[in-house]
């Protein structure tokens, strides 16, 4: 999917968040180390339009060894991906910025170089492509978002990996710089809602 003014409007949106992570870095960047020792930001790959890898950046949000643990935490998911609400790994400056979205602010990095659109599909790790039935390989024809149908549509709820497919194959299906809009008009709504944020 390319579209010349869909990039444009990526760009302009990721030149705003940019600013707005700018403005919010030293006081996030405080309350992370404060709570948890360890880097500011995290970052892991994932995989990208026709299943590029690219590497994803957040603001800290989990203990810093958190990659090494998650063996040890139960997966409430189906799938091919993970999910637990109670995770332990995530610390208490983390529980807030998951809830506000806070966290996915230095992804509007990987918006302006071109490895995510503001609005796409979820992006996944490599783990769980390696987990993919042939059919789900065409969720990648699309790049992925900072958000999108399962950011709307309820992603603290998403259970089933199946569920994730078929929003992102909604998405694919009903694509156009209209829908766009109104998914980012979605995703501020959802944002500023009392449910919004990851689990």
């Amino acid at each position: 999917m390319r579209s010349g003014v869909k990039r444009f409007m990526d760009i302009c949106g990721a030149l705003v968040g940019l600013g707005v992570t700018a403005l919010l870095f030293l006081p996030m960047a405080l309350a992370i180390r404060l709570d948890s020792p360890g880097p500011i930001l995290f970052s892991q790959v994932r995989c990208g339009w026709m299943g590029r890898h690219f590497r994803i950046w957040k603001f800290r949000s989990m203990v810093s060894n958190a990659e090494k643990l998650k063996g040890n935490v139960v997966n409430q998911a189906q799938g091919a991906f993970f999910k637990n609400d109670n995770d332990p790994r995530i610390t208490r400056v983390g529980r807030i910025l998951r809830k506000t979205s806070l966290d996915e602010l230095p992804q509007f990095w990987n918006v302006l170089i071109g490895d995510m659109s503001l609005i796409g599909t979820r992006p996944a790790t490599p783990d769980e492509v390696r987990r993919y039935a042939i059919p789900s390989w065409q969720r990648f024809d699309v790049r992925p978002g900072l958000s999108g149908e399962w950011q709307v549509s309820g992603r603290s709820s998403i259970r089933d990996f199946e569920d994730v497919i078929r929003l992102d194959l909604r998405y694919q299906q009903n694509w156009s710089l209209g829908y766009d809009l109104q998914l980012i008009a979605k995703t501020f709504l959802v944002l500023f809602s009392k449910d919004s944020g990851a689990a």
